[in-house]
């Protein structure tokens, strides 16, 4: 090309994972993002590592299965990505993409149990995390999720239609407060301001409610009026905890350098399958909590028969799959990294009465090492970029019967599959939970067994 960028009309006629639409430029092929195929769209395009990529300027046709957006926000807000099709084509989306993905690495002798949705699309979420920003160059200051390809620029979330009433009613009395202060949203590159982020998390089945401010240390408001205020919001759910907490890095991310508790406690309570969980403002925990029910369902039904067997929870978070299982098991030894989440999983494992599951801080790959037990079965629920290459050699090394592997993410969960087929094991059933309604994200649980 002899430009950087040159500017082409493309008609879209697939797309890919993550959430690319496929056309043709100069008969090559060119990915760009926020499309769907069907669509006659304006981007910039540029070759980058051998391959076209291109940036969205503008829609020129809309494929013919799209509908209007619910969400008024939709195209400007980074969040969601499928508000413009039915939850139908949406799910056959999310399928094909795994199921290409995994047919790519030569995977495709397996059961395939279909896809499950969401019991809910709207109002589903019980995290969010809003950013601080403004409008534009001198505009007012928002509240909400970042616009696309901006750094600073905020769409308010007022309506936002994948949290709770109660979470929307929260984030416009936040942003109204701050209005009428003197306080400006935190610029990472000037490091002026002070507002950076709110979370708020609110518990599916109990409405319990947990809020934290995000600033730097150049806040200096009272927040006990914001307090009250929030207090005498009217709301379904109760809020159970408001916390301040101090972050001066310069990443935009939501690191702890001081917390202070401005009412109640640090954490709520949820249910889930006929358990309890307490759960802090950064515990990791499904975002869907309904959806979690029917993950952990399938995650279930896939573990079967494990009387008086002994179960590995490999990634196992604050031990929610740990202690669902351990109704059943002999015991269930449950590995983690964050050392917060153990901490949590013992703490929940002793509200539910469970006194066979062990949990161990650690690095997953030194851990197993050090694990003398072999066990019947395995559960891995990996973060998102998958097993590192080296502890899947420790984990094939234990010569369990069973693994069962859940991901997020497609293209990890072909690599990591394809790395367990090579050492001799062999992909049984595949089932999709779809956990996250209008973006392009979807759970996938497989059963591995070892071939004799």
């Amino acid at each position: 090309m002899a430009k950087k960028y040159t500017e082409e009309i493309v008609e879209i006629n697939e797309i890919v994972f993550p959430n690319k639409g496929v056309g043709l430029f100069n008969e090559n092929k060119v990915y760009i993002k926020n499309t769907i195929p069907g669509q006659k769209v304006k981007a910039l395009i540029k070759k980058k590592k051998q391959k076209y990529e291109g940036r969205l300027l503008e829609i020129i046709e809309k494929a013919d299965y799209e509908i209007e957006p619910s969400c008024d926000c939709f195209g400007l807000c980074g969040g969601c990505t499928y508000q413009n099709i039915s939850y139908d084509k949406e799910i056959e989306i999310k399928k094909n993409n795994v199921l290409n993905i995994l047919k790519s690495e030569g995977i495709e002798n397996f059961e395939f149990l279909g896809i499950n949705k969401s019991p809910d699309i709207n109002c589903y979420r019980n995290k969010m995390e809003f950013s601080f920003g403004d409008t534009g160059i001198d505009g007012e200051l928002s509240l909400g999720m970042r616009k696309r390809n901006s750094y600073y620029e905020v769409v308010n979330a007022y309506n936002c239609k994948i949290v709770s009433e109660d979470i929307r009613k929260i984030l416009k009395c936040v942003l109204d407060y701050f209005k009428n202060t003197n306080e400006t949203f935190y610029h990472r590159m000037r490091k002026t301001g002070s507002l950076r982020h709110l979370l708020v998390r609110q518990a599916f089945f109990t409405k319990q409610i947990i809020i934290g401010l995000v600033t730097s240390s150049q806040f200096n408001t009272d927040l006990i009026k914001l307090k009250d205020e929030l207090l005498n919001l009217k709301l379904e759910g109760e809020i159970k905890g408001f916390l301040h907490i101090i972050n001066d890095s310069s990443a935009d991310v939501i690191k702890v350098d001081n917390i202070n508790t401005i009412y109640g406690n640090d954490y709520f309570y949820e249910k889930l399958l006929g358990l309890d969980f307490k759960i802090s403002l950064f515990s990791f925990f499904q975002t869907n909590s309904a959806g979690a029910e029917k993950l952990y369902s399938i995650v279930k039904k896939f573990v079967g028969e494990v009387d008086n067997q002994t179960v590995f929870d490999l990634y196992c978070g604050t031990g929610t799959i740990a202690q669902i299982v351990a109704k059943e098991a002999k015991k269930v030894i449950g590995v983690e990294l964050i050392e917060e989440a153990v901490e949590a999983a013992n703490i929940n494992a002793k509200i539910n009465n469970i006194d066979n599951c062990e949990f161990i801080a650690g690095d997953v790959y030194k851990v197993v090492q050090d694990l003398n037990i072999k066990p019947d079965l395995i559960i891995l629920d990996p973060p998102r970029e998958g097993i590192n290459p080296k502890a899947i050699d420790k984990i094939v090394n234990f010569d369990s019967d069973r693994i069962i592997y859940i991901s997020c993410k497609a293209s990890s969960l072909a690599k990591d599959l394809k790395a367990f087929i090579e050492k001799g094991y062999n992909i049984e059933k595949l089932e999709m939970m779809d956990m996250f309604p209008r973006t392009y994200h979807i759970e996938t649980v497989c059963l591995l067994s070892k071939i004799k």
